[in-house]
This record gives structure tokens, sequence and C-alpha cells, in this order.
């Protein structure tokens, strides 16, 4: 018998992804809520729950959410960064991390974070 997983399933790491209101440029992958919002932490950018986070297809099969553009952000803290994390501030949550191209930032310039996705594949 084949394996099966309906949209709306694949869509609930969707739904835990866009609930995060913070997108933070790390310069270490952060493990924690506390790594990722202070220990590790660059630059960030206010996201809008559920408004800056798009739910399709995916590219070769499941789901996928896009994580919206943001530019112009302020760099807060001088460093290199290696990784992205989403944070949810209400509920000291670290939602998901992933790696970035290795920039260096300095403090009071700006970064610009391009869109991304977070895809979950059917399963096989």
């Amino acid at each position: 018998m084949a394996k099966f997983a309906p949209d709306e399933m694949l869509d609930l790491h969707a739904d835990y992804v866009d609930q995060s209101d913070k997108m933070v440029a790390c310069s270490a992958q952060p493990t924690t809520f506390t790594e990722a919002n202070a220990t590790f932490a660059l630059a960030d950018a206010a996201m809008t729950v559920n408004t800056d986070y798009t739910k399709a297809n995916g590219d070769t099969s499941g789901r996928k959410v896009t994580v919206a553009a943001k530019n112009g952000v302020n760099v807060d803290t001088t460093g290199t960064a290696t990784h992205v994390a989403l944070i949810s501030t209400g509920d000291s949550k670290l939602r998901f991390v992933t790696t970035c191209t290795s920039q260096a930032l300095t403090s009071g310039n700006t970064v610009n974070f391009p869109a991304w996705d977070i895809e979950t594949g059917d399963p096989t």
C-alpha cells in the first residue's frame, strides 16, 4: 500500500512556522529561543504572523511555506551571519532554523533577507 499525507496534515508544519513574529540573522546555529533572540542575534526583522508566510504546493512534492523578504533591516551587532531563525516572542519559542550564505555584518549597517522556502515533502 502506498503512503499518503493530505495537504492539511503537511500544512500543520507551515501553521507552526507562520506563528513566528521575528526573523533573526544569527552568528551560529541557535538551539534555543534565547540563543536565537540574544546570544547569536545580529539583526532581526519583525514578521507579521499569518501574513508574511505563504502556503503552496512544494516544488517537487508535498507543501511549502514561503517566508517573505525583508529589506533594509538594521544590524544591531557586528558578526558573521551563518543562520536564520524564526522565533515567536509571545511564547518564547524557536520555531525554525536554517543556514544562510555566510555574510559579514557590521553594526549600524543594514541587511536584506531574501524570500525563502521551507518544504515538507510527501511521504515516500
